[in-house]
């Protein structure tokens, strides 16, 4: 028998109700050749921790000679020794004498990784075995301040963390490997309709400016109450969930080729009236005649056929109220688990709630921002999230908004990759509106209100790799429609706008 392998009650094939899976000889085996030739800790630094071993000495083994070779020094049984002659857990092992057994028994490197890889994948069995147990531990415990739903958002997020845990390929990589990535995005964009690197929002001027909507941004949209803020995200979650289209992508899975899955959270209005203006826009029927049912039998009729045409659409709303950030997430990662989610809109931010643990609502938004972030980047998918804008806007001559507006918090523009403004202008002219009386500013007034009826800025305050500026678009209030403003040299024989 190979005397390093003669600890008959620590081998990893010995499985008991009581024993966790483990494999002492991939650990064994590992810890030698380091001890032999530092230069193979490089080679599996990225993929395990001492977290990750069964044997709590080897644990200390391997973080002792991690620590020596981060400063440049040997890690090796002779250097070991110093530090871990008085260890007890080493002393039952056979004290100094087992580190030189270990690196006098190791085999040939080269299968390292395969060692590091089999003892991270036995750590994440202990762990899924130990959640296991902590959910029954804790379901059988009828304890007032644990509702069962929070445990299962608890459950699913420890779950989720799990399955996100041993990206090996993670850190430094070559720039030719970051150029190769740069050209297949640009690739992918040079394929799609439109020529954009994002999802198209089915505005031809906003991705002009944007370039599409990217994987991992976080995208603020903010606005004064009755700009459109809601109205234009419902169109952009529209536009993206019908022109969804699913095929093969060019690294060989399944996914969107054009639009995608859309994720909404509507905190403040219901499923129905989030359902009822997109309703109003395809159907292209007053939103208050859907509210009223003051419709004729053709408008009903259209309303219907528009309803089943959406049917088919991939737009998931949840309407639940004040939902912290940790569930929003939670939930999200579900949604992309069950259905897929290539957009999250969030309406909005300031109606999120925080873990509770913050001092200051100036923190608790910043806390919302950067977990909002983490949702972007974690899911790989762009999130957009409605705010609202101080009252000091009210206060300016010129109402158009600017970066300094933004309620709350700096955490916003700070945390955001793009920023943007919806700004209407007949809606501040329309309360502006002179006495009868005075005939010239009256002439005036109705001069301007027809060179700004239906028309809308989005304005872009910032954008971390594009341009800021504005996008002008056409604006149906009777629809709640934002759409493409068509340009005097695209206007047909009668002079009209083109949407």
């Amino acid at each position: 028998m190979n005397e390093i392998t003669g600890f008959d009650a620590r081998q990893a094939n010995v499985q008991t109700p009581e024993t966790m899976p483990h494999s002492v000889e991939a650990e064994q085996q590992l810890l030698g050749a380091i001890l032999t030739n530092n230069d193979v800790y490089d080679r599996v630094a990225s993929i395990i921790g001492s977290k990750h071993f069964y044997d709590p000495v080897h644990a200390r083994i391997f973080e002792i000679a991690a620590a020596r070779i981060a400063k440049n020094q040997l890690a090796s049984p002779v250097t070991l020794k110093t530090f871990m002659e008085d260890d007890e857990g080493l002393k039952e092992l056979g004290g100094p004498a087992y580190l030189a057994r270990l690196a006098g028994t190791a085999m040939s490197a080269f299968a390292v990784r395969d060692y590091a890889q089999m003892i991270y994948d036995l750590a994440i069995r202990r762990e899924l075995i130990q959640l296991g147990r902590d959910i029954s531990d804790k379901a059988s415990r009828v304890d007032i301040s644990s509702e069962p739903k929070e445990q299962i958002v608890e459950a699913e997020q420890h779950l989720y963390r799990l399955s996100e845990q041993g990206q090996t390929e993670s850190g430094f990589q070559s720039f030719l490997r970051a150029v190769t990535e740069a050209v297949n995005v640009a690739n992918v964009a040079y394929q799609r309709e439109g020529g954009l690197a994002g999802i198209s929002t089915g505005l031809l001027d906003m991705d002009g400016k944007l370039g599409g909507l990217h994987k991992s941004d976080l995208l603020i949209l903010a606005g004064r109450p009755s700009m459109g803020k809601t109205s234009l995200a419902t169109n952009i979650a529209f536009n993206v969930a019908k022109a969804y289209k699913k095929g093969r992508m060019p690294d060989g899975t399944e996914g969107a080729v054009q639009g995608g899955v859309v994720g909404f959270y509507s905190l403040e209005m219901s499923a129905e009236q989030l359902a009822g203006r997109i309703l109003a826009e395809a159907s292209e029927i007053s939103s208050h005649k859907i509210r009223q049912g003051d419709m004729t039998e053709a408008e009903f009729r259209r309303f219907v056929e528009a309803a089943k045409a959406l049917e088919a659409c991939p737009l998931y709303i949840d309407d639940t109220p004040a939902l912290p950030i940790s569930q929003l997430a939670a939930r999200a990662r579900r949604l992309k688990r069950t259905h897929g989610l290539d957009l999250l809109i969030i309406d909005y931010l300031q109606l999120v709630r925080g873990t509770g643990r913050s001092e200051s609502r100036v923190n608790e938004i910043s806390e919302i921002t950067m977990g909002m972030k983490a949702i972007a980047k974690e899911l790989n998918i762009p999130v957009i999230a409605l705010s609202q804008l101080s009252r000091q806007v009210e206060s300016r001559d010129d109402k158009r908004p600017q970066l300094s507006d933004l309620r709350e918090s700096g955490s916003i523009e700070q945390d955001a990759d793009v920023v943007m403004f919806v700004y209407r202008g007949e809606y501040y002219k329309e309360r502006e509106k002179p006495g009868e009386e005075n005939v010239e500013a009256m002439a005036k007034w109705i001069e301007d209100m027809e060179r700004l009826h239906g028309k809308a800025e989005v304005i872009v305050g910032k954008q971390r790799h594009g341009p800021i500026g504005t996008i002008e678009l056409a604006f149906e209030a009777q629809f709640t429609r934002f759409g493409n403003l068509a340009k005097p040299w695209q206007q047909g024989p009668s002079g009209g706008d083109e949407y």
